[in-house]
């Protein structure tokens, strides 16, 4: 009877255990539902809308060109190339379904699955092949949300997916999807990926390498093919098999995409010339208007200044740099006994390691390991340096200049030889201007860039010396001199001041035009003493100095004050150009990613009648020239087709730029790429311009009159012809003029030139201003520079002089001078101001024209707002980026200081 009722009692605790359960399911069935649509509640009104995630931005690296369509510059290293759905090759989402989704067009957001493998990983911080989000909860993070692994994050993750499927298709969601994904090396989207890894469009893709791309989302390091190929093999081989096991591809495919290589093809742009002065000056006056941004904009950039012209520059002032330290001596090796792998290789001037020294030559191993002779032609200058002024005997053998294990630089002989080099501690500057446009046709701010980075002929602040002087004489001869009036040059006097010449000499009274080809310091006094410091002051802040860096004292005629290089050159440009000041300015053109073009430069001209007079001829041209060039393209393109196309330059380039497997698709007889394969290569990113067509343009300002600048530049023509610069008579040219110029113990040497056709200035010096030597004058130390450069810039190019005549037509502009009575304004003298819209003129170094406030500019996939210069961009990836933009204006921002 006990064991009966006990057989009862347990029989009612089990019936009312299974009722206690089956009650607790019921309650908890209805307490999950209704707690999640009370957190959905509470969330909803802080979820972001979806409408903002609509957009994806294009990302590119801002590329620079010179004029002659060279890439010379290049910045930023985020690739995005937004797409629609319709270009997303079927195979290429099978690839991603099978490794991150398979039931994406099932789920309605959240999978059950995956979010049991989401909180795994929360809690265990454990990985799996799958991962724990789907499609959805990806995109919500990537346009939304961080990165954190927090359960808090993970809810809003949920609602928010919820939310994008209840107002997106998922057409759209997958859309979004690949074009923000995060898939290494800079890329972010599939097309950018695609080119990245594989210098391919999208179609050209193998199954094979789609599946490595739809690898990279769970961990974009960790299966990077590039940094880790072993472990991205495994991950490619795993998504091949899931697509064979979901029926997306047969057992043929999967067996031919499980045996192919990596065959990575990493997009890797190579400049056509390294520009690094001129790109960073790009760079940064555009980061200065624009932003950080400017540098992911896809733009293309194309200046004023032509490669070879370029090139000739930095070799002008190279040779220059290395004469100077011929003349003063050997220095001594940078080091003994170090590793070489410390030392970098500045412009032509590379480490090496002294191995061996013989009684008249050396042994030395280069960085590369090869071993290299000196003989004794390439090492004889080396005497001693023993200070600016001196220097040691001729050395007799090797040993006096070399020690086994000494670091020394090699620089490249004309022959295939050696020469013994070392870095310079003198620097040197060179600008040179279109003296009717104000364009830059080289700039070159030093050694080497990545020596020194500071661009003196922009930001260096040096005393002009004598260059100064026809600054000073031009004032005079506005004031009513002549070049055949009489002045003094006898000794003078101003208080304590006693100025003399440089010879030490006085030739008593002489002629203006004299004086100035002589150099004269006592009769350059003499005119500013005459002419009034105030009224000099101000006609040289018309030529582009800032009046604010020139002294209020008789010293001035001297060149005690300050200008930069490209100050004196925009100055010299109005002696070349007949009187006009010109603007100078360095960008012609901005084209976006789709070679649309953004901006076209259209300066002031120093003759604008001439310029429009012949605009209509001068476009006509440039359109015969762009379709000859368009035909011929095609010719090319038809050539390849049928085997008959001869390499070109640009194959050449691209053959360098990017990494080929030992499979990948080549000709048999060379290394070159079938760019019908490799069709996102980086020669496909190249800028493809549109062609040109120039707007008339406005007249330059006219600041002093025709007869006084043709007299001045004929003056300056005597400099080289019987003055200081008779150097310069080698050239074997009569069309030529300028002024050499030496500051007190020649801390500055100086050649300011031009020819109607450019207006170039040099500067060398040392950059803690110190003596470069007694006898270092503009003429010896710059003045052979300036004719290195010249000489190959005006190679074929006929005689011709400045006019005397106003072919401008334009008129000088004088400043009124007004009263301030009782009964008004009265204008007490003046002239009438030139019709021809002639403006005063504006500061070189300062003056900042800032073009009208840029409008959106219509883009394919890219959303387009102004973006304020120098504000922060946050990397957040719940805040979308500000895109950038510009229109087409009149005139570009003037020069960066």
């Amino acid at each position: 009877m006990t064991k009966k009722n006990a057989t009862v009692r347990l029989i009612h605790f089990l019936v009312g255990l299974f009722i206690a359960c089956l009650a607790l399911a019921v309650v908890l069935a209805l307490a999950v539902p209704i707690g999640f649509y009370g957190m959905a509640m509470y969330l909803s009104p802080t979820l972001p809308s979806t409408q903002e995630i609509k957009t994806a931005t294009l990302e590119m690296p801002l590329q620079i060109y010179s004029s002659d369509d060279k890439l010379i510059g290049q910045y930023g290293n985020r690739l995005s190339l937004p797409i629609t759905f319709e270009e997303i090759p079927e195979d290429l989402t099978h690839a991603f379904l099978a490794a991150e989704d398979s039931s994406f067009f099932q789920h309605s957001g959240i999978s059950i699955k995956g979010l049991g493998r989401a909180v795994t990983e929360v809690v265990t911080d454990d990985e799996s092949q799958t991962g724990g989000s789907t499609i959805t909860m990806q995109v919500a993070k990537n346009y939304f949300l961080s990165s954190d692994r927090t359960l808090n994050r993970k809810l809003t993750e949920l609602f928010l997916a919820r939310k994008i499927e209840d107002e997106l298709s998922k057409n759209d969601i997958l859309t979004l999807y690949v074009n923000k994904i995060y898939l290494g090396e800079g890329a972010y989207g599939i097309r950018a990926a695609a080119k990245k890894y594989y210098s391919k469009s999208l179609e050209n893709l193998t199954i094979a390498e789609m599946a490595m791309l739809a690898g990279l989302p769970k961990a974009p390091s960790k299966y990077n093919p590039v940094a880790n190929p072993s472990r991205a093999l495994t991950r490619r081989n795993w998504i091949i098999g899931r697509m064979h096991e979901l029926g997306y591809i047969d057992k043929t495919q999967y067996d031919e995409a499980i045996n192919a290589p990596i065959g990575i093809k990493l997009y890797q742009e190579k400049l056509d010339v390294n520009m690094p002065y001129l790109a960073e000056m790009t760079r940064a006056a555009l980061v200065d208007r624009y932003g950080e941004q400017v540098m992911h904009g896809g733009w293309r950039v194309r200046l004023t200044v032509d490669s070879q012209a370029q090139i000739d520059a930095e070799k002008a002032i190279l040779s220059g740099l290395v004469a100077y330290e011929h003349r003063h001596g050997w220095r001594g090796a940078e080091a003994n006994d170090e590793p070489l792998k410390n030392f970098s290789r500045y412009s032509n001037m590379a480490p090496a390691k002294v191995t061996k020294v013989n009684t008249s030559s050396f042994e030395a191993t280069m960085l590369s390991g090869e071993s290299v002779t000196v003989n004794w032609s390439g090492m004889r200058w080396a005497r001693k340096y023993i200070s600016a002024d001196r220097i040691g005997y001729f050395p007799s053998n090797a040993s006096q200049i070399v020690s086994k294990n000494d670091i020394i630089r090699l620089i490249p002989t004309a022959s295939g030889g050696w020469q013994l080099g070392q870095i310079p501690e003198i620097q040197g500057s060179l600008v040179s201007l279109n003296p009717d446009t104000g364009g830059v046709r080289a700039l070159v701010g030093g050694f080497d860039f990545n020596h020194s980075k500071f661009n003196r002929a922009l930001q260096g602040w040096r005393q002009p010396g004598s260059t100064i002087k026809p600054l000073v004489y031009t004032a005079a001869l506005e004031k009513g001199y002549r070049p055949d009036s009489i002045v003094s040059d006898r000794p003078l006097q101003v208080g304590d001041w006693k100025p003399k010449n440089s010879d030490g000499r006085f030739l008593g009274d002489i002629t203006l035009s004299r004086g100035l080809y002589l150099s004269r310091n006592l009769v350059s006094i003499r005119l500013l003493q005459a002419i009034g410091i105030s009224d000099a002051r101000n006609l040289l802040d018309e030529f582009g100095l800032d009046k604010e860096k020139l002294p209020t004292t008789l010293s001035l005629a001297l060149g005690t004050g300050q200008a930069t290089p490209l100050q004196m050159a925009t100055a010299y440009a109005t002696f070349a150009n007949g009187g006009h000041r010109i603007q100078p300015y360095f960008i012609e053109q901005i084209y976006n990613y789709n070679n649309k073009l953004l901006f076209q430069a259209n300066p002031q001209q120093a003759c604008a009648l001439c310029f429009n007079e012949q605009l209509d001829d001068v476009n006509k041209k440039l359109t015969e020239e762009y379709d000859a060039k368009i035909e011929e393209s095609k010719k090319v393109a038809e050539d390849v087709k049928t085997g008959d196309a001869k390499e070109s330059p640009a194959s050449k380039n691209t053959e360098t730029d990017i990494e080929a497997d030992k499979s990948s698709t080549l000709t048999k007889d060379s290394n070159k790429i079938d760019l019908s394969i490799y069709d996102a290569s980086p020669e496909s990113d190249r800028l493809k311009a549109p062609v040109v067509q120039y707007v008339r343009a406005e007249q330059a300002p006219r600041i002093l009159k025709p007869k006084v600048a043709y007299e001045m530049a004929d003056i300056l023509r005597d400099v080289i012809q019987r003055g200081t610069a008779f150097k310069a008579r080698s050239l074997g040219r009569d069309d030529i003029g300028g002024k050499t110029g030496t500051t007190n113990e020649a801390k500055d040497a100086w050649f300011a030139g031009f020819h109607p056709t450019n207006a170039t200035v040099v500067w060398m010096g040392f950059d803690q201003p110190s003596t470069m030597g007694r006898r270092e004058y503009g003429g010896v130390a710059a003045l052979p520079v300036w004719m290195d450069f010249m000489k190959a810039q005006l190679k074929d190019t006929p005689s011709q002089w400045v006019s005397i005549n106003n072919r401008a037509k334009s008129k000088k502009q004088k400043q009124n001078i007004i009263e301030m009575m009782d009964e008004g304004v009265t204008e007490l003298d003046g002239e009438d101001t030139d019709t021809g819209k002639s403006e005063k003129p504006v500061k070189t170094s300062i003056q900042k024209r800032q073009p009208p406030a840029p409008k959106p500019v219509e883009t394919p996939a890219v959303t387009t707002a102004v973006k304020p210069a120098n504000n922060g961009i946050t990397n957040s990836p719940a805040q979308k980026p500000k895109p950038l933009v510009v229109k087409p204006v009149e005139r570009m921002p003037a020069m960066p200081e």
